[in-house]
């Protein structure tokens, strides 16, 4: 999915101390859903820790037993990988997703949205340095991508507490596309103003 669509519709510090709790701010987003999103084609994902079902489709199985025979016998087969990738993103399958998204990476390193699955892979794995780094790597070679931007707003608010970092993210997000929405329809300027509130 390309990363000049809106978030809407599909929509993963230490000089800055808010003048109240991080978990104040975090009660006035309480009821946005945030979670970090892949850019590929089925683009929404539950939040963290809720998972797809165990029971994976017989079609799947099948789709995924044919691109594990294609990579091995094609193993410079970007696209094969990739799509592999997917099928165990969508699947569940972190680990095999991960392994299969570097292993396209580092076919093809010059793609933004497969840095952001993997990014989301690594966040869902718990992995939050390994999720920013992928985000970040994404950002270098477009920086204006707004799901990466979205994303490492997302993890470093919830994940590692940097309430700058998140707000920092957003606003370049804010920048490129000032009609930008959280998942809850939230858009992303209404709550950058409440969280510039709640620090003065």
């Amino acid at each position: 999915m390309s990363d000049k669509k809106q978030i809407k519709g599909y929509v993963k510090t230490e000089t800055l101390l808010l003048s109240v709790s991080l978990a104040l701010v975090l009660g006035f987003i309480a009821g946005v859903a945030f979670t970090v999103y892949r850019s590929a084609h089925n683009p929404m994902l539950p939040p963290a820790g809720r998972e797809p079902a165990e029971q994976i489709e017989p079609a799947k199985i099948s789709e995924i037993k044919k691109l594990q025979d294609r990579v091995a016998r094609s193993p410079e087969d970007v696209r094969a990988w990739t799509e592999l990738a997917h099928l165990y993103f969508d699947t569940g399958q972190r680990e095999k997703a991960i392994k299969a998204y570097e292993k396209s990476l580092s076919l093809e390193p010059a793609r933004p949205d497969i840095w952001v699955d993997l990014g989301v892979m690594y966040r869902r794995q718990g992995k939050i340095d390994k999720a920013v780094e992928c985000f970040d790597k994404a950002l270098e070679i477009d920086p204006g991508h707004k799901i990466a931007l979205y994303n490492k707003g997302v993890v470093l608010m919830h994940d590692r507490n940097d309430a700058r970092g998140a707000i920092e993210a957003w606003s370049t997000l804010v920048r490129i596309d000032p009609e930008a929405e959280t998942p809850g329809g939230m858009k992303i300027k209404t709550l950058l103003k409440e969280l510039e509130k709640r620090r003065n």
